[in-house]
């Protein structure tokens, strides 16, 4: 048995606007391949394709024109090669291409049919909104003359009007038994490994490529999750430690307050963006939404207890429980009687470990200052709207015209009521950690806790 190609060749074949090019679109993952379009017979031509594994060729596809007018094809055949001929069905296919009609009045359906004869394989994709009629049943008999092993693709299973159940037993009336359930628009999560097991059933000399190829396709999979999450917690993460110092006066506070919410919504569009890039989509794909900020948080949580605890400063357990800022200043100065000179003078001479820090976050709060974050209940909104932003990106198809909506997803109910991971709590202790600041670093605390986060938004 010689040994099999080690490129996949697969043609796209069908009837006309039944998705093929949609079908090519989502799996490589490129919405800008050929076009997609209502109207019928929108391919005229064969357009190609390519998938990689480890940056080698794995698959060529071929993305075909639809065939219109089998049943009056299956005639000429028929005419060109009569029974009593004994012609196998790839003879019966060769003698019609070598035929004048294949110019000319079967143009198209011999450009379908040259491009199958020369592959391994072939997807025949269905729209199962689409009645079950004689020309579908003609068609799949010519395309079953090539000689090669065809996989229906049956599409459009989550549109009204479905009649997948029709669709599967005319197929098995017909012979074909292996079929794969693929929505171009709204791909399930396992939709191409379970594409490429069927296909492996009937290819099993090139089941081993196969195999490797939805191996590949399952851990992009898992790193595309992966950075979304990181991406998400990254964006946590700088909007928690994120913070700006007004002066207590009510005109100051809303003036700190709008510049606050901008910055924030400035910093969650960013993040859809690069979620976006990374599954492959567009910003057209998305249209902005309003972020509702309400419910900012007023006082200065510099004397956080993990503040304290970074600055040598021991914390006992009522202050651990709850203390904020005004009782924990209180209690730092409480029977010292420190001035604002003797503080920084302290600070100046290392009494106050740390102080090089907080010293200005120290002074700008005796002068009055106050600090204004985004409430606990943003963050949360923040979570929820990119999970499930993640949500709908991993289950749309890069054929997909509409703008993507979020759902509604019960799962992310604990980020609605359960207590704020300690990554982010520690967060709000750590300003520097935002990349909003200008004494923005990093550390190995901080990407610990961007890690830390990650996985807690892996469990939601």
């Amino acid at each position: 048995m010689p040994h099999p190609d080690p490129v996949l060749r697969l043609a796209v074949v069908g009837h006309t606007n039944t998705g093929k090019t949609s079908l090519l679109r989502t799996l490589t993952r490129d919405a800008g391949f050929g076009q997609v379009d209502d109207n019928p017979g929108t391919t005229r031509h064969v357009e190609g394709a390519r998938l990689l594994v480890d940056g080698a060729v794995a698959v060529e596809l071929y993305d075909t024109p639809g065939m219109e007018d089998s049943i009056a094809l299956l005639d000429y055949l028929d005419l060109l090669a009569p029974p009593s001929e004994r012609l196998d069905g790839p003879e019966r296919v060769r003698r019609f291409l070598q035929s004048p009609e294949s110019r000319r009045r079967f143009e198209q359906e011999a450009r379908v049919l040259q491009k199958l004869l020369d592959c391994d394989a072939g997807l025949y994709v269905i729209d199962v909104r689409d009645p079950v009629l004689g020309k579908h049943k003609d068609e799949l008999a010519i395309l079953a003359s090539c000689g090669h092993p065809l996989l229906p693709i049956l599409n459009f299973t989550h549109s009204r009007g479905e009649r997948l159940a029709a669709w599967r037993e005319a197929l098995a009336r017909l012979g074909l038994h292996a079929m794969v359930e693929f929505d171009t628009i709204a791909p399930a999560l396992d939709g191409e490994a379970q594409l490429y097991d069927k296909l492996a059933v009937l290819m099993d000399h090139h089941s081993a490529l196969l195999q490797t190829l939805k191996q590949d396709v399952l851990r992009q999979r898992d790193l595309r999750h992966a950075d979304a999450l990181r991406l998400i917690a990254e964006l946590l993460i700088d909007v928690a430690a994120w913070r700006l110092a007004s002066l207590p006066e009510q005109d100051a506070l809303e003036a700190t307050t709008k510049t606050l919410r901008r910055q924030v919504r400035e910093r969650e569009n960013a993040c859809v963006r690069a979620l976006l890039k990374r599954y492959n989509f567009s910003v057209r794909d998305f249209p902005a939404h309003p972020l509702p900020l309400e419910g900012e948080r007023w006082g200065m949580d510099l004397f956080h207890p993990q503040a304290l605890k970074d600055v040598g400063i021991h914390v006992g357990k009522g202050m651990a429980a709850g203390a904020m800022a005004g009782a924990t200043l209180d209690a730092f100065t409480a029977g010292l009687s420190l001035g604002t000179a003797t503080l920084l003078g302290a600070a100046a001479g290392g009494l106050w470990q740390g102080a090089d820090k907080l010293g200005k976050r120290v002074l700008g709060r005796l002068q009055g200052y106050q600090e204004v974050s985004v409430d606990d209940a943003v963050l949360r909104l923040l979570a929820v709207r990119q999970l499930a932003l993640v949500h709908a990106l991993e289950r749309r198809g890069h054929a997909a015209q509409t703008p993507i909506a979020l759902a509604s997803d019960d799962s992310l109910q604990a980020w609605r009521r359960e207590r704020l991971p300690d990554a982010l709590r520690e967060a709000r202790s750590q300003p520097h950690w935002s990349s909003l600041a200008d004494s923005y670093q990093t550390s190995a605390r901080r990407h610990d806790a961007v890690q830390m986060l990650a996985r807690k938004l892996a469990q939601d």
